[in-house]
């Protein structure tokens, strides 16, 4: 098996390597990942200037661009064999409910997934790589389940892990995504030259958490694996904007 890996924490980082040592084991092994930290990047792409590859000291290619752009370069030129699986992380903190909407791990996975290839996203709960080598056995556990029983059809997991000792993690279970509150607002600051700037804010607390979401899992101790799907289209709204179309 062909594993291209990726992230959003930069080619340095020890969720990387980490995650690369995991999937070894299971095939050949590709690394194409950001120069720099890309988190909350999303899915975006650079099109506004050319890209560059270079290959680093630990021997991974990293790339001056986003996540997106490491796996739309990989599997559209760079690489001489399509790959039969992408990973990406193991992102140092969690990717659930709508953080996956802004989280640069997933949108690596996600490029894998829109150009045809099975792709997982890997994440720690809590920040700090505390228990990293517990979530990479677990990595290598999932993926190994994929060299030896592929699923039936190409799928986008998203998967977060508790930050705990492996023999303190009580299983892995299929989940969906909750949902946060709004995000807390912005915190006002003052640049040196005088200039009003803006952070943004942290993420709002868990308003679904209940029983089958990612977020109850991973409290609960269990490791969370949620398909995602691309289409966007929200069919139960369609009779109704149709409807409202008919009237104009």
């Amino acid at each position: 098996m062909r594993i291209l890996v990726s992230n959003d924490d930069g080619y340095l980082s020890p969720g990387l390597a980490a995650l690369v040592d995991a999937v070894r084991p299971y095939g050949q092994v590709f690394v194409v990942a950001p120069e720099q930290n890309h988190s909350g990047a999303s899915n975006s792409l650079t099109l506004n200037r050319p890209l560059s590859v270079q290959r680093g000291a630990n021997g991974f290619l990293f790339v001056n661009g986003t996540p997106t752009d490491c796996v739309h370069i990989a599997l559209t030129g760079l690489l001489d064999q399509r790959p039969d699986l992408v990973v990406s992380g193991i992102n140092d903190g969690q990717n659930m409910g709508d953080d996956t909407i802004y989280s640069g791990t997933v949108a690596a996975a996600m490029e894998g997934f829109v150009l045809g290839i099975p792709s997982i996203a890997f994440s720690l709960v809590d920040k700090g790589h505390r228990h990293l080598d517990a979530a990479a056995a677990i990595a290598g556990e999932i993926v190994g389940r994929i060299a030896r029983a592929p699923l039936p059809e190409p799928c986008l997991l998203n998967v977060n892990i508790p930050n705990l000792p492996r023999d303190q993690v009580r299983g892995i279970v299929c989940t969906r995504l909750g949902k946060r509150h709004p995000s807390e607002p912005v915190i006002r600051a003052q640049s040196p030259r005088g200039e009003t700037i803006y952070w943004v804010g942290p993420s709002g607390l868990a308003k679904d958490a209940g029983e089958g979401t990612d977020f109850h899992a991973t409290a609960n101790g269990y490791v969370s694996v949620t398909p995602l799907q691309i289409d966007l289209t929200h069919t139960g709204q369609m009779p109704m904007v149709a409807q409202w179309l008919q009237r104009l």
